[in-house]
């Protein structure tokens, strides 16, 4: 697919994101920041038998960043806990459509890094180094 069908998908979910709000019933919390732009975010996680149930992200971030927490959460929907740790780069490389380059990879990895680290706090767990290095 041309980049520039992406860069539509990329403006569309970045100015129509799913999934951001509040969530008051949350399971788990965890806030991220990407010091190199900028980028903020704050992922909430319903979580039941494993199984997340519901997700919601708030922050702001440029258009890859916020663009990409949308596309996640609402892949993530459904997933298990242990689906969600087994995630890397790639995974969310399929998920926007394609390989931001490296300038942005911190823009396009923060909603997984953020994802995967309340997944990890929800079960009381340390955050796996691949994690820390998104």
């Amino acid at each position: 697919m041309p980049i520039d069908l992406y860069a539509e998908d990329i403006i569309m979910y970045y100015e129509h994101p799913h999934n951001k709000g509040a969530m008051k019933d949350a399971s788990v919390s965890m806030h991220n920041e990407n010091a190199l732009c900028g980028d903020s975010i704050t992922m909430r996680l319903k979580i039941k038998n494993r199984i997340v149930e519901d997700v919601k992200f708030e922050g702001d971030g440029c258009a890859i960043s916020v663009a990409s927490a949308s596309m996640l959460t609402d892949f993530v929907k459904g997933k298990s806990l242990d689906e969600i740790e087994r995630m890397n780069v790639k995974s969310v490389f399929k998920i926007i459509g394609f390989d931001p380059g490296p300038a942005r990879l911190k823009c396009a990895t923060l909603s997984l890094r953020t994802l995967k680290e309340a997944a990890f706090a929800y079960q009381h767990k340390a955050v796996d180094a691949e994690t820390q290095t998104l």
